[in-house]
């Protein structure tokens, strides 16, 4: 029979009153482009947009699991949870606030820390949680902030920060703010020792937590247009009443005026980082016990000055 004579069969059809749907989080839109991508196969890229490089939010496993080398995590402290010793409630009380957050994120605050190696070489690492409460800094975040810095200091390693953070926790008022001061503190003592500390700054890293320990590195880097800053945009532009430059505040503005060193993609990110470390002295490419660090500058005992 020719083919153009052939009845077709009928296209199945869904029952009466049946819907054909597509599971929750098959796609995934690039907010930058609206390219529409797999979202496993977002998620295999480090969840970077494989058509224009737009970096999607990261959970927190997935950013430990990515920079971290296998098997050498070690987590430290993660028992340590917010009071409300302020009894603060604002449209609902700051002890519901906590209980939600933790049932929605399934960790107890925002900023997560412990050691493991990069790229071989053993570091103090701490990284904020943005999905509990926006990564907010209360007196927890500043409490194992500090346990980074201390705990390098203890073992002779290096420190490094992931920041993303809406600031300082408003529920707890001046004791968030102290924060700032406490973590800027144990910073000093790091580069009074002579170890280096690396700030990753990610999307957004803001308010307290950029105008504390966020911006004392030795090295500062940023992924690819991350909101950096105190103050947001939109408030600092209706506080001066002018418009602001185009890109304001973001990572390639940043690092044209020279508040950054360096932008690196996160798709990059963990060989850099294992780079430097190694330029700075660290790793079995050059010895630790041969060298010194002094403002920055590694200086060699057998080699003198490099």
């Amino acid at each position: 029979m020719a083919w153009w004579r052939r009845k077709k069969d009928a296209l199945e059809r869904p029952e009466p009153g049946g819907k054909v749907s597509v599971p929750a989080g098959l796609w995934t839109k690039c907010d930058s482009c609206s390219e529409i991508t797999y979202t496993e196969e977002l998620v295999q890229n480090l969840r970077v947009c494989p058509v224009c490089g737009h970096h999607h939010v990261m959970p927190t496993d997935e950013r430990i699991a990515t920079t971290v080398d296998p098997g050498s995590w070690v987590e430290h402290h993660e028992q340590l949870c917010s009071g409300d010793p302020l009894e603060f409630t604002d449209s609902k009380r700051y002890k519901d606030r906590l209980v939600a957050a933790t049932r929605k994120s399934g960790r107890n605050d925002a900023f997560v820390c412990g050691t493991g190696r990069i790229d071989g070489v053993e570091a103090s690492l701490g990284f904020f949680a943005f999905e509990f409460m926006g990564g907010s800094m209360g007196s927890v975040v500043g409490e194992k902030v500090t346990l980074v810095f201390e705990r390098a200091l203890e073992q002779g390693i290096p420190a490094l920060v992931f920041s993303a953070s809406g600031g300082a926790r408003m529920q707890e008022g001046i004791l968030s703010l102290m924060q700032m001061a406490k973590t800027s503190a144990a910073r000093a003592k790091l580069r009074e020792a002579g170890l280096p500390y690396i700030s990753v700054l990610l999307h957004p890293t803001t308010g307290g937590v950029a105008a504390s320990f966020a911006f004392l590195g030795d090295l500062i880097i940023a992924e690819p247009r991350a909101l950096i800053g105190f103050a947001g945009p939109r408030v600092i532009q209706q506080t001066i009443g002018q418009e602001l430059p185009e890109g304001f505040q973001r990572s390639e503005f940043l690092l044209e005026h020279g508040m950054i060193d360096r932008i690196v993609s996160r798709l990059e990110m963990r060989d850099q980082i294992g780079l430097l470390l190694r330029l700075l002295g660290f790793g079995e490419d050059i010895p630790r016990a041969n060298q010194t660090m002094t403002d920055g500058v590694i200086i060699r005992d057998d080699a003198g000055a490099s």
